[in-house]
């Protein structure tokens, strides 16, 4: 396929792993925090094209996985509501909260719509005026601006039917986090492109020049995975800790600017919650005073709900790398696609869900 081949060039690939081979001298562990990369990793072999030396673990890249139980929980009670119109990506349905999931509540009767826009959902209030039009906001800093939009639509129609759930989290407090844990093993790391798309990666140098660690900005093809690898690897033989962006077709250092202007006037940074990860301050978006009355969790009296996360699903050490999927005593066994324990299994960015479809036969 034009445009996509390209960055699926089997002969190229071997030659960036023979470069990666040539110059690796030292083991490293390098961090992917997307996941798209690390089902592109998982998919195409990327890892077993590697040397020994070299070890990718799975960061906290999947935007479904991260969401919080509690937040789950949150949208189950109000999508069972019967005045309320629950809408939602597609990928949060099979997301298990404490007792059941959205396409549960679907199945006994609540109004839970699949979207492909959040503006989707504000059409929805416009013609449903005696409903309640609820949108789960979640994801990076990827999917924010879609969510501002909404956001900035509904205050200038003057929807009164029309809120927003809202579960946005930020990529570099979260690198921080992993990088202050006594636990961590990480000595580089892929940063990811469509993130950097929006954001560009200024906010990478502090990282970088705090921990000594370098971070490269990459794709989702597989040369574009390797091309990442390599630079990394390149800067950690000689000693280097850089900001690089190998995902220059899509990335620029300042990002994108109008984006940036429409978060900053709907959101405000906030501390957030992390599934099996904890409370990481100033790693998520709330909506700013002008867009408070938006706020569904305020709005259904949902604000001071809190769920403990469950001990058997040990997803929270995955999304930390502290755990590969296949080393979880459930996994594939108690822990199914059909029947997930967690998110990180459910997600088609999950890296259980990963190593389930395309490694639990190896």
């Amino acid at each position: 396929m034009k445009f996509l081949d390209e960055y699926r060039d089997a002969d190229l690939a071997q030659k960036f792993a023979l470069e990666i081979r040539r110059l690796t001298t030292k083991p490293w562990t390098i961090m992917e925090v997307c996941g798209g990369q690390t089902h592109a990793i998982v998919k195409f072999g990327i890892d077993e094209l590697l040397p020994k030396q070299i070890e990718l673990i799975h960061g906290p890249g999947c935007p479904v996985c991260v969401t919080p139980l509690e937040m789950i929980d949150k949208a189950l009670e109000i999508a069972a509501r019967p005045q309320v119109i629950f809408t939602s990506f597609g990928d949060m349905l099979r997301v298990p909260g404490s007792t059941t999931d959205l396409l549960s509540v679907k199945a006994r009767g609540g109004d839970v719509r699949i979207v492909y826009s959040p503006l989707d959902a504000v059409k929805l209030a416009e013609e449903n005026p005696a409903r309640e039009v609820v949108f789960f906001g979640v994801g990076f800093e990827t999917t924010a601006p879609a969510t501002a939009m909404a956001g900035y639509q509904a205050a200038q129609k003057k929807l009164k039917n029309f809120s927003m759930l809202i579960s946005h989290v930020l990529v570099p407090p979260a690198i921080e986090a992993l990088m202050s844990s006594p636990d961590c093993r990480v000595q580089a790391f892929l940063a990811a492109g469509h993130v950097c798309t929006v954001m560009g990666y200024e906010e990478y140098f502090p990282l970088v020049k705090k921990y000594r660690v370098p971070i490269v900005v990459a794709g989702f093809e597989p040369l574009d995975i390797l091309h990442g690898i390599l630079m990394v690897v390149q800067q950690l033989e000689s000693g280097q800790a850089e900001v690089e962006n190998q995902y220059s077709r899509s990335v620029c250092r300042a990002g994108n600017l109008p984006a940036q202007a429409l978060m900053k006037k709907v959101f405000q940074v906030v501390p957030r919650k992390w599934r099996g990860v904890g409370e990481i301050p100033q790693s998520g978006l709330g909506l700013a005073g002008e867009y408070a009355a938006f706020d569904a969790e305020q709005r259904f009296g949902l604000a001071d709900r809190h769920v403990d996360e469950p001990a058997e699903c040990k997803s929270g050490l995955i999304l930390q790398g502290l755990l590969k999927p296949h080393e979880c005593p459930a996994f594939g066994a108690k822990c199914t696609p059909e029947h997930p324990l967690g998110a990180t299994m459910v997600s088609s960015e999950g890296a259980c869900a990963a190593y389930y479809r395309y490694r639990r036969h190896n």
